[in-house]
């Protein structure tokens, strides 16, 4: 909605100001359906040129991902603490062999599906059953499960981040294709010399069309979507950091409540929820 909201607001205050100073907005509707497939078409081109495969589809789907809501908000991060809380206090009270079913099929226990939201999550639930794994194993320990971690997360910032880097490279093509486009057209211009003074203006009006929408296409579009994608990134990195950070704390001998303290440190502030209000929780579930 707020993507929308602004594409609408950044285009509604460049044309109208433009028609409100007199400019014909007739010749930039002429001019933009070939400029646009030229532009456009030319760096989506490129785009496909430049990008594996697997890029490609993660990209697609992020941009879906930026015109929907963050699922990250205080209540989600309240039951994921909720749920390492008592999985952590069943390991405490019944030995860490106790929470080998659950690890194994997550999708029947019962303490992954008392908290939905998040214990159906492919990402967390996997991250989380596999360090568990590991720790009910007992052939690691908290340095070496650390390191593990920090070279997973590193892999996911660098593969979710393939999506972001490739629209902003296509936000910094744009304007290159802009001029591309306004060079043909006053190439098409000086093959017309001989042509009314009129008809002469408006296809130089029309070649410089072109690197107007190669500039709004870029600065306007891609890379606010490019910017937004990479905060949507970093949203899911921190919630991972934040079960990384539980489960180490645990690993070095705090409490399960003490344990998930260190956890809530971790998110940001707009979804961190209060002591208080995650004690309640927890009492509550």
């Amino acid at each position: 909605m707020f993507v929308i909201i602004g594409w609408l607001l950044a285009i509604g205050c460049i044309f109208g100001v433009y028609i409100a100073h007199g400019g014909n907005i007739g010749v930039i509707l002429h001019a933009l359906p070939f400029e646009m497939l030229t532009i456009f078409g030319g760096a989506i081109g490129a785009m496909v040129a430049n990008n594996q495969p697997k890029v490609l589809k993660a990209t697609m789907k992020g941009l879906g991902a930026c015109f929907k809501g963050s699922k990250y908000s205080k209540a989600r991060a309240m039951d994921l603490l909720a749920l390492l809380y008592e999985i952590l206090q069943k390991a405490r009270k019944e030995g860490l062999m106790s929470i080998e079913k659950d690890v194994e099929d997550p999708h029947s226990s019962p303490l992954f599906q008392k908290f939905p939201v998040v214990g159906n999550d492919h990402h967390v639930t996997e991250f989380v059953t596999d360090y568990l794994r590991m720790m009910v194993s007992g052939n690691l320990n908290a340095h070496e499960i650390e390191s593990l971690m920090d070279t997973e997360l590193e892999t996911h910032h660098h593969e979710a981040h393939g999506a972001a880097a490739a629209i902003a490279r296509l936000a910094g093509a744009l304007p290159a294709f802009g001029i591309v486009a306004a060079v043909l057209g006053v190439v098409n211009t000086m093959g017309s010399v001989g042509q009314p003074p009129a008809v002469l203006g408006g296809m130089i009006g029309s070649a410089l069309v072109g690197t107007f929408l190669g500039i709004l296409l870029a600065y306007g579009f891609a890379e606010p979507l490019a910017g937004l994608l990479e905060q949507k990134i970093d949203e899911d990195g921190k919630e991972l950091q934040c079960i990384k950070t539980t489960l180490l704390a645990s690993m070095q001998g705090y409490a399960p409540q003490v344990a998930i303290e260190f956890g809530r440190k971790v998110l940001y502030s707009t979804e961190r929820p209060t002591f208080a209000e995650l004690e309640a929780h927890v009492k509550k579930k």
